[in-house]
C-alpha cells in the first residue's frame, strides 16, 4: 500500500467513515426455530464484518444446555426458552447477563388444509393418525405444544398418535415429508423460504400456552472474544430486528 493510500485509510477510520471490522471466529449454538432467520442475520452481519467467521449449529435448546454445562465449545447460546441461558448464568458459565431476543409463536400446520383448520379439541376424532410435536423433555416448543393440547383436554387422547421431533425443525420435517399428517410447529419455520406455500397453517393464540420468551447469552468460553460482543450488539440493530420480525417473532419492546 502506498503512503498516500495508507493516510487516506487512517483518515477515513478516524472520521468514522469506515464500516466496523470484527475479525475472529464465533461458534453459536442456536435453537432450531432460528434455522432460517439466523442464517439471514449472519449473512447481513458478514456484509459489514467480512473478516469474521461465524458458524451456527442448530438443535434442541435443552440438549445445548446440557452440552454447554459439560464444556461444549460454544461462544454464544441462543435458546428458545430464556430460562436455559439464565440457568447457565446462575451457574457462572456466562459472560454478562442473559438477553431476551424474541418471543416465538406456535402454529397448527398440515399439508392438508382441512387438517390445519381442525379445532384442537377435535384432533382425536380427526383423520390424523400421526401428529408431530417436538419432544417436550428438552424442546421448549414441544413443552408449549403439550400445554396447548392439555388445555384443550386432548393430551392423553393424542399421545398414542404423537411422533416426537428431536427439535422443532425435525418436527416440521415429519409433517413436510408426510410422516405425520399434521403437527404443532414454529411460525418462524412455516414462514421460511423452503416452507412458504406448502400446506396450510393456523396460528395458535399465545394465551393458550406459557410465553415462548427466547434469550441468548455469551458463554464464559467467549470472555476474551470481542466478536461475540459485537454480534450480541448486532442482534439489536435495525437490520437484524427486521429479519426477526419478518419470520413472525415478537421482539423485545414490541410485546
Amino acid at each position: 500500500m502506498r503512503v498516500g493510500q495508507y493516510g487516506l485509510l487512517m483518515l477515513l477510520m478516524c472520521l468514522g467513515l469506515m464500516p466496523p471490522v470484527a475479525a475472529g471466529t464465533l461458534t453459536i449454538a442456536a435453537a432450531a426455530d432460528l434455522k432460517f432467520a439466523m442464517a439471514e442475520v449472519v449473512e447481513q452481519f458478514r456484509a459489514t464484518h467480512p473478516s469474521a467467521r461465524v458458524e451456527v449449529i442448530y438443535g434442541s435448546s435443552g440438549k445445548f444446555l446440557t452440552q454447554i454445562t459439560n464444556g461444549a465449545p460454544f461462544d454464544m447460546y441462543f435458546s428458545a426458552d430464556i430460562a436455559y441461558p439464565r440457568e447457565l448464568e446462575r451457574k457462572g458459565l456466562t459472560t454478562g447477563a442473559t438477553r431476551s431476543y424474541a418471543i416465538g409463536r406456535l402454529v397448527l400446520w398440515s399439508l392438508q388444509p382441512e387438517l390445519a383448520n381442525t379445532p384442537l379439541q377435535a384432533l382425536p376424532q380427526s383423520a390424523i393418525r400421526k401428529f408431530a410435536i417436538a419432544n417436550p423433555q428438552h424442546a421448549p416448543y414441544g413443552r408449549r405444544a403439550q400445554e396447548v393440547l392439555e388445555q384443550h383436554g386432548v393430551w392423553e387422547a393424542m399421545r398414542p398418535k404423537l411422533v416426537l421431533g428431536e427439535n422443532i425443525a425435525h418436527t416440521a420435517q415429519f409433517v413436510d415429508s408426510g410422516a405425520a399428517e399434521a403437527g404443532i410447529v414454529a411460525l418462524a419455520l412455516v414462514l421460511s423460504p423452503t416452507m412458504t406455500g406448502k400446506g396450510t397453517w393456523t396460528l395458535i393464540p399465545a394465551a393458550w400456552h406459557a410465553p415462548l420468551e427466547q434469550g441468548y447469552v455469551i458463554t464464559r468460553r467467549a470472555a476474551g472474544n470481542p466478536l461475540a460482543a459485537t454480534f450480541a450488539d448486532y442482534m439489536s440493530s435495525t437490520p437484524a430486528r427486521a429479519i426477526m420480525r419478518r419470520y413472525g417473532f415478537t421482539l423485545p419492546g414490541e410485546e
